[in-house]
């Protein structure tokens, strides 16, 4: 107790004027003597003052030092003599005792984040009143005066009176009152009583007591990492509570001071957990993490700790991040960041290993911090070496010379820990780290370390596994195109995780894939036993690499596929497969894209496709690929309409490709949809269950998964039978954290477009839409929405809203162009993203249609827009295909002229891609409906 985190606080006194302060808080007694309210407030407008004139201060030499720890201990040093210009002022002119009893005194202490001596600009207050026994009238009084004033100053203060016998007793029985105490500083008042306090905790409360208090706070840790996300990767972390982040720090520094009752971070080293290597990181580490909080803090203007992606740009400029080619300063800014969570969490590994091996803490909890299974024997050789042992069941060194002595065994303790199903011994990946200056051209050559590598990465439990080759840093170093993407951060709301974790996930998915058994992947599962046995390894490799070229100025897909043609004949593949690794690199984006934004019923489209796979094997291996790629995202981005969208463009492709004789050709596929939808809805006569099936078009039947099929056939029905021209089915989509509508309505030329208004019209944003219609002339239109709130219900009143918004429109009773821009002219223009708009047209992807596509920065009303536009431009649509990507809109419409004909002549063409250009780039055009 009565300590920091940081030694250093140099300079920090002559940054607040205290001296100058006092003498003015004593004119003002003098002033308003007999008038305590006026001097109280007085008193409150002269400290805020000085704390707001104190905090500028701090800004700008942050802005200048870009030094975030100094900017937290001078917060924190201003905010002090505050709290003792307060204690004087209520001790001397308020309540002064002349002559004070033995209950008279008080002890006024930091705890909390606050008693670590750093402070966030806008971070809470945690004081304790330390009183000798029970609360008297001239405590409470004092207490009271310095709590009004801080909180009329406009701070956020958390505060408690007790007694020493009351601190001691509630410390035993409360872990949060415990750490609470452990990190107490005294500020002002009686000192012998807070040493009295400290006393009595180390004796009554900590002695006897860590293995109780370390188990606690790791199960607090773990508690606050499954609230925050586990993944210490995610593109927005939380500073403070996220993985790596701050808290992470301070529970390292609360375990160690409470096992080994140290006093600073310094002492670390002393004892031999940390040497003076991981204490300069475990500084460093903070230092980094205050200059992004302290940031965050100014910026956001609260006590803002999610580093958003509205945050994140200010603050890389703040801290002085350039671009580069093929990287922006926010993604360098943000890569930094990373690498320090990174460091922050092999530092928790190395206390942890340092506490299990003293036996600080019972072995079941913290086992699951740093190893999967308590050992049966502490220490026994290893099967198949002599250079590792097993040690608690977890992989070390037999000798601290094995990596010098055979550098392979720098990927060989990798393969032994898999193949024998080891964790880690944090001293192992300690040496491991500290031995990278092996991994040479000579050992990237070497035969074995290659076989051994490959291995790793086609067995069991390979994302794991490669999750530790990249925290101790040799996959990045025996793949250095892989090292060039460690911790690389993609600057849009699409990518949930860092680039590295991306591939390292999508390879936990390929696996989840190749062993079966979910119903998320059944086609790519199916696929993967009907590959050619030596194209396993091939999927694997370039699943691996399929994004190892991101932050580079050229296209990552053309830049990737050369690294494979460097990297895999050294991996040990053959020429043929090589090429075949590079292929599929180079196209793993072109089945997505086909699938989500092209007509899979027109017959272009399935030849075109066909032309770029040119086998069906090929095509095998691209479809398990783009599953495990689009999987490996993010939570809920992969869906039953993804899938349903691969599948059909997979077996509308395969008779291509086959000459027309496919395992099961398009007319046996929809026979064979239609037969498993009867087989599943048995609800109606046979006649109607007949004629309903003969409403849909073939594409109906081939893209709509089945369930969707059979909640839809409910859906018409039922608004038929009650005799609605309009009827919108609303369902709710937790894992994309979206809002469907179904929505039946005749159809109409401008249908989509009036939807689309209807959606800008009530807030909501359009995700992604599939338009369907039927032979007898319906339309059904299933719109997804970004969801506004947390409640169904609610969700369902906005829905409601909207379907009677449309009916509005068709019966000509609301004109929504009016609606839109209202809405809009409401609407904020915050804009963390820049997304170049992109216009093209295509009459190559369809016989009959031309194709536009429309790529740009989404926002409310934007479809709405798009379709207005292109109507106006006398094109009739006849299909869209609309999707988001994260922040990115890439809308696809099969358009012809009034006279159904493609648009040839390059001066219209030209003439439509201007006016849609210019649309997507207006920064106004939300408010004004498109001309």
């Amino acid at each position: 107790m009565d300590s920091i985190v940081t030694e250093d606080r140099s300079g920090a006194d002559d940054r607040f004027d205290t001296a100058r302060i006092t003498a003015a808080v004593d004119a003002l007694a003098e002033k308003h003597a007999g008038r305590e309210d006026v001097f109280r407030s007085a008193l409150a407008q002269l400290l805020k003052a000085e704390m707001i004139a104190a905090r500028a201060t701090a800004q700008a030499v942050l802005l200048k030092d870009r030094h975030g720890r100094r900017c937290a201990e001078r917060l924190c040093f201003m905010q002090d003599e505050i709290i003792r210009i307060l204690y004087a002022a209520a001790t001397r002119h308020l309540y002064r005792s002349h002559v004070p009893s033995g209950a008279e005194r008080m002890a006024v202490v930091a705890t909390g984040g606050y008693g670590r001596g750093l402070m966030a600009p806008e971070s809470d207050i945690d004081l304790l009143f330390i009183l000798p026994y029970k609360q008297t009238a001239w405590g409470e009084q004092v207490a009271e005066a310095i709590l009004y004033c801080l909180w009329d100053m406009g701070l956020k203060v958390g505060h408690a009176t007790r007694s020493v016998d009351e601190c001691i007793r509630q410390a035993r029985g409360d872990m949060t009152i415990r750490t609470a105490i452990l990190e107490t500083r005294f500020l002002t008042g009686d000192r012998p009583l807070y040493d009295e306090l400290v006393a009595r905790f180390d004796k009554d409360v900590v002695q006897g007591t860590a293995a109780e208090f370390v188990t606690a706070k790791l199960a607090e840790r773990e508690e606050r990492h499954r609230r925050a996300g586990q993944s210490r990767y995610l593109v927005e972390p939380n500073v403070k509570d996220g993985k790596g982040g701050l808290r992470d720090l301070h529970t390292l520094f609360w375990i160690a001071k409470y096992v080994y009752r140290v006093r600073e971070t310094g002492e670390l080293v002393e004892r031999g957990v940390f040497d003076a290597q991981e204490y300069r990181t475990f500084r460093r580490c903070a230092d980094f993490l205050w200059s992004v909080r302290c940031n965050l803090h100014f910026v956001s203007g609260r006590a803002e700790e999610r580093l958003s992606f509205d945050m994140q740009r200010e603050i890389a400029v703040r801290l002085g991040y350039t671009s580069h080619p093929g990287m922006q300063d926010v993604e360098r800014f943000m890569k930094h960041y990373f690498l320090v969570a990174k460091d922050v969490g092999d530092l928790t590994a190395i206390l942890c290993a340092k506490l299990e091996d003293e036996q600080a803490k019972p072995a079941p909890v913290l086992s699951r911090m740093v190893a999967r299974l308590r050992p049966s024997a502490k220490r026994r050789r290893m099967p198949d070496s002599d250079d590792f042992i097993i040690d608690n069941n977890r992989i070390n060194l037999a000798a601290p010379d094995v990596f010098k002595h055979d550098p392979v065994n720098l990927i060989r303790i990798f393969h032994l820990a898999q193949k024998n199903n080891l964790a880690f011994h944090p001293d192992a990946m300690r040496t491991v780290t500290r031995s990278l200056k092996l991994v040479n051209s000579q050992l990237r050559e070497n035969p074995e370390a290659n076989r051994l590598f490959m291995e790793i990465l086609t067995s069991n439990d390979a994302e794991t596994v490669l999750r530790r080759m990249n925290e101790t840093g040799v996959l990045g170093h025996f793949i250095r195109a892989f090292g060039k993407i460690v911790s690389m951060m993609q600057f849009n709301m699409y990518h949930h995780y860092t680039v590295d974790e991306h591939l390292i996930r999508c390879i936990g998915f390929l696996q989840e894939i190749e062993r079966g058994g979910n119903d998320e992947f059944t086609v790519a599962s199916d696929l993967f036993r009907k590959i050619q046995p030596e194209h396993r390894a091939v999927v694997y490799i370039a699943t691996l690499l399929h994004d190892v070229a991101k932050g580079r100025p050229e296209d990552h897909s053309i830049a990737g596929a050369r690294v494979a043609r460097r990297l895999c004949p050294r991996l040990g593949f053959s020429a043929g497969d090589t090429e075949l690794v590079a292929w599929l690199i180079e196209e793993h984006l072109t089945m997505s894209t086909v699938a989500q934004s092209r007509d899979l019923s027109d017959r272009k489209t399935i030849e075109n496709f066909a032309a770029v796979v040119q086998s069906v094997e090929q095509m095998k291996l691209l479809t398990i690929l783009t599953t495990a790629d689009i999987r490996g995202v993010g939570p809920g981005v992969w869906n039953g309409w993804k899938a349903q969208l691969l599948r059909t463009l997979y077996y509308e492709t395969e008779p291509v490709l086959t000459g027309g004789f496919s395992e099961v050709n398009r007319a046996r596929r929809i026979a064979l949809a239609q037969a498993e939808f009867r087989a599943a809805f048995t609800e109606w006569p046979e006649a109607e269950l007949n004629a309903y099936i003969g409403r849909h078009y073939p594409a109906y039947w081939l893209k709509v998964d089945l369930q969707r099929k059979i909640r839809q056939a409910r859906f018409i029905r039922a608004s038929e039978q009650a005799g609605h021209q309009l009827a919108i089915n609303v369902g709710f989509d937790e894992a994309r954290g979206v809002t469907e509508l179904t929505i039946l309505a005749t159809d109409h030329p401008w249908l989509l477009s009036i939807i689309a208004g209807a959606c800008a019209s009530a807030g909501a944003n359009i995700v992604d839409a599939q338009i369907y219609t039927t032979t007898d002339g319906r339309a059904l239109d299933t719109i997804a929405i970004s969801r506004e709130y947390d409640r169904d219900e609610d969700e369902g009143r906005r829905a409601t809203r909207i379907g009677e918004m449309i009916e509005q429109v068709l019966e000509g009773k609301l004109r929504l162009p009016e609606v839109v821009a209202r809405k809009a002219a409401n609407r904020g223009k915050v804009r963390a993203f820049v997304v170049e708009p992109e216009v093209t047209i295509n009459n190559q992807w369809s016989d009959r249609y031309t194709v536009i596509e429309v790529s740009g920065l989404d926002r409310p009303g934007l479809l709405y827009q798009l379709t207005t536009a292109i109507s106006k431009l006398n094109l009739n649509i006849a299909s869209a295909h609309v999707a988001t990507f994260g922040e990115r809109a890439r809308d696809v419409f099969y358009v012809t002229d009034l006279l159904g004909a493609q648009i040839n002549a390059p001066t219209r063409q030209a003439a439509i891609k201007s006016a849609l250009i210019h649309l997507l780039a207006s920064e106004d055009n939300v408010a004004k409906p498109a001309a």
